[in-house]
């Protein structure tokens, strides 16, 4: 879904790759500043119920603004590939495994946290992964999935962000569950994409 949104956005986000580019960042750099800032959001999640502070969602807040920047990062390095003509086999690797490993920390910082029970993180995990692999699989036949399905990575942590930074105690469950069933249609989506193709 907000791969449509993003073609609309592409003047903009060529602009702002055109700035990266001037700063000598490379797209493996900008890879590596996501995968940081999820993990770094992670941590937000799993120490927020060791909190000691007034404001107890004060963590979970800061941690969906640094999950938003991390997504702010991943738009752009492949902009900066792009527009650099660096795009490369290994970079799209590299950047696939690292935002395989940021989801999987932060869903589990999320439980660690205390945000979501440990039964609605495993689904949504694994879901998670199931939408990956569905690609995955669908692009070693030559099917390609991309902009298939209403959840896919960006969605699923633009949907932790924000839902997740509404102050009240239910937030990040209601938040993990969404996820979990967006996950499930795009599952279904792509399989029947997949199907039909075939």
């Amino acid at each position: 879904m907000l791969n449509k949104l993003r073609n609309q956005l592409e003047p903009f986000i060529n602009w702002l790759a055109r700035m990266v580019v001037s700063l000598g960042l490379s797209p493996n750099q900008l890879s590596i500043l996501g995968f940081i800032s999820s993990i770094a959001a992670g941590i937000m999640y799993s120490l927020s119920s060791r909190t000691t502070s007034n404001n107890p969602y004060m963590f979970v807040q800061l941690a969906g603004i640094i999950l938003l920047i991390a997504g702010f990062f991943d738009v752009l390095d492949g902009a900066v590939a792009r527009l650099t003509h660096k795009a490369s086999k290994r970079g799209a690797y590299l950047d696939s495994i690292l935002d395989k490993v940021a989801e999987i920390f932060i869903l589990i910082s999320i439980y660690l946290g205390g945000l979501s029970s440990a039964i609605w993180c495993l689904i949504a995990l694994s879901l998670a992964l199931l939408v990956s692999y569905a690609r995955a699989r669908a692009e070693s036949l030559n099917i390609p999935l991309i902009g298939i399905g209403i959840g896919e990575r960006a969605e699923r942590l633009l949907i932790l962000a924000l839902i997740g930074m509404i102050p009240f105690a239910g937030a990040m469950q209601i938040a993990v569950i969404i996820v979990s069933i967006v996950s499930g249609v795009t599952i279904i989506q792509r399989i029947s994409t997949v199907i039909r193709r075939l």
